[in-house]
């Protein structure tokens, strides 16, 4: 029964630290300096997102590039297509065929490369001003940083006072008890102990089995099944 007493009085006190959390935690403060580091962080992937896509672009451009100018240098097979017709006696609609259907080839090369280049200046347009909104966001995110961190530093007697009483009353807690404390304090739960209500877990509300109801005596303590906080009775 000392060691219940013990950590409940320990809960008691970190009732107050709990407290000064969740306001620092709410506080408009840390609520500006989260945003801007969730844009920034937002902002990088998209940088480096738009970077990979530009490097991309511009690998595809280098090797239409090398089709248009392929294609041009066949085309140029066609330049002395009529002494070719002379020598060979060759059928110059065949040749004459088959320049068109290059010249279309590299209109439509051309007109890709056009679409591709014009996708590439976007993309780079894109990629300088976000880096310009991202410089101006960089500024803010100091400045909100800065009033979160005086913020916290205008508590942080209070807070270091806290954990002074929270050390004292740790002493009179056998290690293991205090272990499984801090671990459910760790995960967000709190308080960790509560009285049981009516056969009830007084935080979810949640009926214990009645076997687990039968160990509660002199002390002793079992987890919640739904809410897994500790229960106790008188």
């Amino acid at each position: 029964m000392a060691q219940l007493q013990a950590i409940l009085t320990y809960q008691e006190i970190d009732q107050k630290l709990f407290a000064l959390e969740r306001e620092l935690a709410s506080c408009e403060e840390r609520k500006e300096y989260v945003k801007w580091k969730k844009w920034l962080e937002s902002a990088s992937e998209k940088l480096d997102s738009l970077d990979a896509k530009a490097a991309a672009l511009k690998t595809e451009a280098v090797e239409l590039t090398k089709k248009y100018l392929a294609t041009e240098q066949t085309l140029k097979d066609f330049e002395n297509l009529d002494e070719l017709v002379e020598n060979g006696g060759a059928d110059i609609s065949f040749y004459k065929k088959k320049a068109l259907s290059l010249m279309e080839k590299m209109k439509k090369i051309r007109a890709e490369l056009n679409e591709l280049e014009a996708t590439i200046k976007a993309t780079s347009e894109e990629y300088q001003k976000l880096k310009q909104q991202v410089i101006a966001a960089q500024k803010k995110y100091a400045e909100a940083s800065e009033r979160y961190k005086t913020k916290k530093a205008s508590r942080e007697d209070e807070r270091l006072a806290i954990e002074a009483e929270l050390a004292k009353a740790a002493e009179s807690i056998e290690a293991d008890v205090l272990a499984r404390y801090k671990t459910k304090r760790k995960e967000k739960i709190f308080p960790v102990f509560g009285k049981l209500t009516s056969a009830r877990c007084p935080f979810c509300s949640m009926q214990p089995p009645l076997a687990a109801i039968n160990k509660l005596s002199g002390g002793a303590t079992i987890e919640c099944d739904h809410c897994h906080r500790m229960l106790y009775t008188d």
